[in-house]
């Protein structure tokens, strides 16, 4: 019993993922990305061949969009569903979490991901924490090596 409590009162100490694993997730991820947004985009483009829309300054800017909300919209939903990890966490044994340890809400989530879409956001990486981490209060942590009981 008194085990436990002392448990319960000691602070969440994250191992962090390394550089190297937050460098495997992003290829990963964003290999998947580029060939679920290349279909999504596909799909449009022959809609607006269909429509004889053939404004390519307007088509650029649809396949931008396109692209932005398949980012936000996948990385939204492979961190809900599969609670704080994506198909690159799943490969190098990493997770998302708040900063105290808990599972992310949808909230959280979400600001997690529109985080990404900022310009030069994946550069921000090489500062230590990207800004999608530190805007949102939250940490990418090694899941073999952190203590998750708590």
């Amino acid at each position: 019993m008194e085990q436990q409590s002392l448990l319960s009162e000691m602070e969440f100490v994250p191992v962090y993922a390394t550089t190297g694993q937050r460098f495997v997730n992003y290829l990963i991820d964003v290999i998947i990305f580029n060939i679920i947004a290349g279909f999504v985009k596909d799909i449009f483009s022959i809609g607006a061949n269909m429509f004889n829309v053939y404004n390519s300054y307007s088509i650029l800017l649809t396949n931008l969009f396109i692209s932005y909300m398949i980012f936000v919209v996948l990385y939204f939903l492979f961190e809900i569903g599969l609670k704080g990890r994506t198909i690159g966490k799943y490969v190098s044994g990493t997770k998302a979490v708040n900063i105290d340890g808990s599972e992310m809400d949808a909230k959280t989530v979400l600001i997690r991901s529109l985080c990404r879409i900022v310009p030069f956001e994946p550069f921000s990486a090489f500062g230590g924490h990207p800004w999608h981490d530190t805007w949102s209060k939250t940490c990418v942590i090694d899941i073999k090596k952190t203590d998750t009981r708590i």
